[in-house]
């Protein structure tokens, strides 16, 4: 028991002794954190490890100081490898910029398309989006998402057109279109350049480029909409995606817009058209005066006038003549054929003037209407000679196609009032 006893308190003063030396840095090679009492010669003699055994003391260098923890090290120590930190340095600049790219391009803007007379809108399915570049890449990847009601699946897929001898084809459409993406006016439909659509995962067909002979200028495609529902699921349940690839152009930024609509025929314009009502004789009579009217501040002087009833489109006689509000010509054109050319490929030409003239500008000549009775006047010449005005015209009878026409001259005085001269021969 003496033996054990003994033991035990060796243990305690060697554990003491290891203490006080950690406490005064000796073992560490720092300060003593905290002032310790020093043990005495006799003491540190009477120790059992240290009897017979002379007393050295540890020296440290004075220029020795702490070392840093490796956790603390310059990453120069371990440099990282240069195709690695490249890559990495891209990374994080193509991060920093990405951002900036798609600040810059708002994601529904205010752009409005133009309308498009042979198709009535029902309802907005995708609002104009603009297409996101997402990297510094040439080639961007953008997708978007649409749905149907379940009223508006019933309302395609009841309108196919099933008749024999016609184009099995969907009355109400879903239609696609891209456009510029600007706000300051209404914008007509344009493709990004090399663009590549898909539709729930299927590549749809797009309007074929139009050649061109310039070096270095990439074919357009025809500004037109895209009928997309063949390709569309008519599902309340599920959402319809659309995928385009485009080519990046930093000048100018695209959009695209989806719409449920309603085609419409020539059929039905010309009947619009008609409902909106027609130009009082009034008003081209008046028009015909200021053209001929003498004008003292003008140089040039119009002194003839000739208008032909046979329709410059079909080269028949007109049924319905109408012309454009914004044109300052009188000669018309049919509406009927008009339409129909437009109907084929739309480009809202004046078949006269070649000037745009747009469906809703367009208006029936009520003076024109009134000459087809039962003989029909082929052309009318007006000239003016001081105050008498001569006025030739041919005439043709009408549903006579064997028949002669004969032509008819009539001067009269406009300040008499009175017809003077009256001449009809035949031709």
């Amino acid at each position: 028991m003496q033996s054990i006893s003994a033991q035990n308190s060796h243990h305690l003063m060697v554990e003491r002794l290891l203490f006080e030396r950690w406490q005064s840095g000796s073992l560490t090679n720092q300060p003593p954190s905290s002032p310790s009492p020093e043990l005495s010669n006799a003491q540190v003699t009477n120790m059992p490890q240290n009897q017979g055994v002379p007393r050295t003391t540890a020296t440290v260098h004075p220029y020795v100081t702490r070392q840093t923890p490796m956790y603390q090290q310059p990453a120069t120590l371990y440099p990282y490898p240069s195709q690695y930190a490249a890559a990495a340095a891209a990374a994080a600049a193509a991060q920093q910029q990405q951002p900036l790219l798609a600040n810059q391009y708002p994601v529904h803007p205010d752009v409005k398309f133009r309308r498009l007379p042979f198709y009535d809108i029902l309802a907005d399915l995708l609002k104009p989006s603009s297409l996101v570049p997402q990297t510094n890449q040439r080639m961007q990847e953008g997708t978007f998402y649409f749905h149907l009601t379940p009223q508006q699946a019933t309302d395609i897929a009841s309108s196919r057109d099933i008749r024999p001898g016609v184009k099995n084809d969907y009355i109400k459409q879903v239609q696609m279109r891209f456009c510029l993406l600007e706000t300051t006016c209404e914008q007509e439909d344009y493709f990004p350049p090399n663009v590549i659509v898909k539709v729930n995962n299927k590549l749809c067909p797009l309007p074929n480029p139009i050649p061109t002979n310039k070096p270095g200028v990439e074919p357009k495609r025809p500004p037109r909409p895209v009928n997309i529902t063949q390709m569309v699921k008519l599902s309340p349940t599920v959402a319809n995606t659309i995928s385009v690839s485009w080519a990046t152009d930093y000048t100018r930024g695209y959009a695209i817009s989806v719409s449920l609509v309603h085609k419409l025929t020539s059929s039905d314009l010309l009947q619009r058209l008609k409902n909106k009502g027609m130009k009082h004789a009034d008003h081209t009579r008046a028009l015909i005066k200021e053209k001929l009217s003498d004008d003292g501040d003008c140089e040039i002087a119009t002194t003839s006038l000739r208008v032909s009833l046979t329709c410059p489109l079909g080269k028949m006689r007109m049924t319905t003549p109408c012309r454009s509000a914004t044109c300052s010509h009188l000669q018309c054109f049919d509406a009927s054929l008009y339409l129909q050319m437009n109907e084929r490929k739309p480009t809202w030409n004046c078949p006269v003037c070649d000037k745009p003239s747009l469906y809703d500008n367009l208006v029936i000549d009520g003076a024109r209407r009134d000459l087809y009775r039962e003989d029909a006047i082929g052309y009318v010449q007006l000239k003016r000679e001081g105050t008498k005005w001569i006025v030739k015209c041919r005439v043709t009878p009408d549903h006579k196609v064997k028949a002669t026409p004969y032509h008819c001259t009539l001067v009269c005085d406009e300040s008499e009032e009175k017809i003077e001269t009256d001449i009809s021969k035949m031709c």
